[in-house]
């Protein structure tokens, strides 16, 4: 028995040592007094392998000379040989930008407590009054329908964005634009988006990547000057033009050219560039005034220095140069937002164009991917969550409205499910927006969180939106200014394909990029390899080594015990729900980087080309990200406890999700043995997470079908409007439906029967004197709008027939 105990205390001991991944010094220390007391009650021979194993541990770490040469040199050859090669153009992306949060996930234990005591972002008082006032204004301004069939904004919507300056949401206050936060940035397009897509881009795109962006981080002070109160007033109209024919996801493959010359500009001879360029899906560039255009720049005559290729280069090209031609418009699926192709024919530009002036030149894929870091993180997020937050409002509130079978659609199972995962698709995709915004915010530029962003919640867009068609049927398919869904239909794949494809950057970006940017010794390793001095190389690479073996001894030792365990062990700085996810997604967390680091052993350099695998490991470090936003957003929330259903579905929708990823790596592995074992390490009782119950589901379904301050503030960037417009009638009807059922339920047999007929009947009790005025004004206002809503608009010979003159609607307060 003492035997037993003592053999329980040393494997107990070595693997505490390794969870807490204790320094070798300390390691040697205690695993000798393990060992003094395990050799006393072990086998003769096994006491022996374990004393020859700890004198070699102790050889070791306490002799650098033989480790490095014996053990460390052989593994950096392999490592050179293995190790992906990167581009310039890779490192530069690499290097753009800023990690946030998702950094964590790679250490295998994040810190939970930093997270839930970080500041809640918030609107100032002078945002919340824009966000009041000029934004409530523009929405009211448009109507999404006539935008459509004139394939244009109104010119007085064009006039108010800006004399508002809506096109300087970001820029500094010195330079005559707003100064806004990225939290208010993102809340301006959210809420537009929610009215007109159309709208919502063609204020998006110059405050999200437009030249504004460019001059204030890489500008000459001269640029900014002079620029940016122009583009913040609409005095300029700006476009940013890179894709081209050739090149659209691989934007480094551009052929438009640029050679630096001597050249006439404004009667002067200047030194300058000569540009040749075809550009195509640019938004605006059909108005723009000014182009920022990206190109390959050459100096074949050495102008500028010993460069011949002197790389991507990005400038500012005032649109009524000569040579400059804006093309046709293209018209992306039925949306009327401005975007066309662009052509430049022997364009002369002075240096002083180039954006940040001489020295700009070759700078330009860095400028790019770091504005693209920004501009993804606010644009299509925001638009994204504003679709799901029309979704939201209008499906709920349709579920109510329209019945069928002789009660509310949204009563049935079927739509209550679906509706269900529109709202919390919606509350996670705000959370994940949020979240990322405070990274932007807090000044970091989150090249990782933003591909996460834009890929998730555009996906979830289209998710929400076919969910909201199917509830809605048949009304959801007849176009006309009672569809409200029509656009948002369309608009989804505009989306998904802007600003990085989604397929890219699944495949490619947020795994491919994350790992090397946070990864805890990856990059530093890869940084040593790169030492040209032999010596310093293998003394770095070595003590990374050393660290990092110990790191991933630490990690498996964490994902075996927390397997066994369920995670219920793990310390939480959190009780009841929050605890329990906490837990899990710092299972997961040890989990990922531990599955991460063996395939790194045994694929090495090809893991770059191992776009599946890449993608699946991207699924898990994104939902841990959104998992984390979720956490921080509820433990935010002023009542939380009403949020509680939203919680558990997202949380539980997102550790689904990363154990059918980890199922699909392991099931697809190089190496099937190495992958089962994985999945015995990783899942010893098998897939342990459930979908979003039944239960949960018909939970939210119900909150979202009842009117409250809850459903208001889940769906608060969603513009409602005014009747007689459908969003707002929709709501109207919604939000009497209880009063009008509370009368109603008073004349017998009136709930059984169809709209049409109660309102017959309605008159009868009327002259009989068993209906008061007052509820019968109401009755009949609440019953007429009624429907209006299920009716579709006709047309005839191509013109709207008007079939509201039966049906005047008068809103009921």
């Amino acid at each position: 028995m003492l035997a037993t105990i003592v053999w329980v205390i040393f494997v107990v001991g070595i693997f505490t040592l390794a969870f807490y991944q204790t320094s070798a010094r300390n390691w040697l220390i205690v695993s000798a007094v393990l060992l003094i007391l395990v050799t006393a009650f072990a086998n003769k021979w096994v006491g022996i392998a374990f004393w020859v194993v700890w004198f070699l541990s102790l050889v070791f770490v306490s002799a650098p000379f033989w480790r490095r040469n014996l053990f460390s040199k052989p593994i950096l050859h392999w490592f050179l040989r293995v190790q992906p090669k990167i581009s310039h153009s890779e490192r530069e992306v690499l290097e753009a930008g800023g990690i946030w949060w998702e950094k964590e996930f790679f250490t295998g234990n994040p810190d939970w407590e930093k997270l839930l005591h970080s500041n809640p972002n918030h609107l100032t008082a002078e945002e919340q009054a824009f966000l009041d006032g000029p934004v409530k204004t523009l929405c009211s301004m448009l109507n999404d329908w006539e935008i459509t069939e004139k394939n244009d904004l109104p010119p007085a919507v064009w006039d108010y964005i800006k004399h508002e300056r809506f096109w300087g949401l970001g820029i500094e206050k010195k330079y005559g634009g707003l100064g806004f936060s990225a939290l208010m940035h993102s809340a301006v397009v959210t809420q537009i988006a929610s009215r007109s897509a159309t709208a919502a881009l063609t204020v998006m795109v110059p405050n999200a990547l437009g030249p504004a962006v460019f001059i204030e981080y890489f500008g000459t002070q001269q640029q900014r000057d002079y620029y940016l109160p122009r583009l913040a007033n609409g005095q300029d109209v700006s476009c940013f033009a890179l894709t081209s024919l050739v090149a659209g996801s691989d934007a480094t493959s551009i052929i438009d050219s640029g050679v630096v010359c001597q050249g006439q500009y404004l009667g002067k001879e200047v030194l300058g560039i000569c540009l040749n360029f075809s550009k195509r899906y640019i938004t605006l560039a059909p108005v723009s005034t000014l182009i920022g255009l990206a190109f390959q720049l050459t100096d074949p005559e050495h102008l500028l220095g010993d460069k011949e290729n002197v790389g991507i280069t990005c400038a500012l090209i005032p649109s009524n140069l000569k040579g400059v031609k804006i093309g046709p418009r293209h018209k992306p699926l039925t949306l009327a937002f401005m975007n066309g192709p662009i052509e430049g024919k022997d364009v002369f530009i002075p240096l002083d164009l180039v954006v940040g002036g001489a020295e700009g030149c070759g700078r330009g894929w860095k400028m790019l991917m770091e504005c693209l870091a920004l501009g993804r993180g606010i644009s299509l997020p925001s638009v994204a969550t504003a679709a799901q937050q029309l979704c939201f409002r209008a499906s709920s509130a349709y579920s109510v409205v329209r019945h069928q079978f002789k009660r509310p659609i949204g009563e049935f199972e079927g739509i209550a499910l679906e509706l269900a995962k529109i709202g919390a698709y919606s509350y996670l995709s705000d959370a994940t927006r949020v979240f990322t915004l405070r990274a932007i915010d807090c000044g970091v530029k989150p090249s990782i969180a933003s591909a996460i962003a834009k890929y998730h919640l555009t996906e979830l867009a289209r998710k929400s939106v076919n969910h909201a068609m199917d509830i809605h049927g048949g009304k959801a398919i007849q176009n006309g200014p009672r569809n409200y869904l029509a656009n948002l239909y369309n608009a989804v794949p505009v989306c998904i394909t802007v600003e990085g494809a989604n397929i890219l950057t699944r495949n490619l970006i947020i795994f491919g990029q994350g790992l090397v940017r946070c990864h805890p010794y990856l990059a530093k390793e890869m940084e040593a390899a790169r030492e040209h001095d032999n010596k310093e190389r293998l003394k770095k690479f070595d003590k990374l080594l050393l660290k990092h073996i110990g790191f991933t001894l630490s990690r498996f030792v964490r994902t075996f015990i927390y397997g066994l365990t369920g995670g219920y062990f793990i310390s939480s700085c959190r009780h009841g729900d929050l605890r329990y996810f906490i837990q899990q997604f710092t299972r997961m967390s040890a989990a990922f980087i531990f599955v991460t680091d063996v395939t790194l052993l045994v694929i090495g350099a090809k893991l770059k080309f191992k776009e599946a695998l890449s993608a699946r490991f991207g699924d898990i470090l994104s939902h841990l990200y959104m998992g984390a936003a979720v956490i921080q957003h509820f433990e935010q929330a002023h009542e939380p406890e009403l949020e509680n259903p939203f919680l558990q579905w997202s949380l539980s929708y997102c550790l689904v999700k990363i154990q059918n990823a980890f199922a699909e790596i392991l099931q697809n592995y190089p190496r099937k043995g190495l992958g089962k074992l994985l999945w015995s390490i990783v899942f010893p009782y098998g897939k342990v997470y459930q979908s979003p119950s039944d239960e949960c589901s018909y939970e939210i379904a119900k909150l979202m079908q009842t009117p409250s301050a809850l459903r208001d503030k889940l769906t608060q960037y969603c513009y409602v409007g005014e009747s007689p417009e459908s969003l707002a009638v929709l709501e109207n009807v919604f939000a009497n439906t209880e009063r009008a059922n509370t009368i109603l339920q008073l004349i017998p047999g009136a709930m059984e029967k169809s709209d049409p007929v109660i309102l017959e009947l309605l008159q009868k009790k009327l002259v009989a004197q068993e209906l008061s005025r007052e509820d019968f004004i109401l009755l009949e206002n609440f019953l007429k709008q009624r429907m209006e809503i299920i009716e579709v608009d006709a047309f005839e010979n191509g013109k709207e027939v008007n079939e509201r003159k039966n049906n005047t609607v008068h809103t009921t307060n």
